[in-house]
């Protein structure tokens, strides 16, 4: 008898998020995933909304994050670097498979 494992439902921004992540080679920060996401969709999302959002995925185990090289540009401060879970990768793939078959279409293969 196969396990249940309890759903997650993925917001938006959310996937959003991890796919933009997912496009940068799992090595991205802040300012790439918000430029990212307003290159392909023309979404501007709040600095405030993309780092609660990184926050809670990090929580749910879906993002791991990474300290860069602190940079005098930032005023000493390191970069924050994040890559998607396999959690995060499976939990991201079985939203838009039940997306693509709500639209009649083929499930997606990732």
């Amino acid at each position: 008898m196969k396990s249940k494992e309890k759903h997650v439902a993925l917001g938006d921004l959310e996937k959003y998020i991890l796919m933009a992540i997912i496009n940068n080679h799992n090595n991205s920060y802040g300012v790439e995933i918000k430029r990212e996401i307003m290159e392909k969709i023309n979404k501007d999302i709040s600095v405030g909304a993309l780092y609660t959002t990184l926050e809670r995925l990090e929580t749910k185990s879906f993002v791991e994050s990474r300290a860069g090289e602190a940079t005098e540009e930032r005023g000493g401060r390191a970069k924050k670097y994040y890559r998607v879970t396999a959690k995060g990768q499976n939990t991201l793939n079985q939203s838009l498979n039940e997306i693509a078959l709500m639209y009649n279409l083929n499930p997606i293969a990732f």
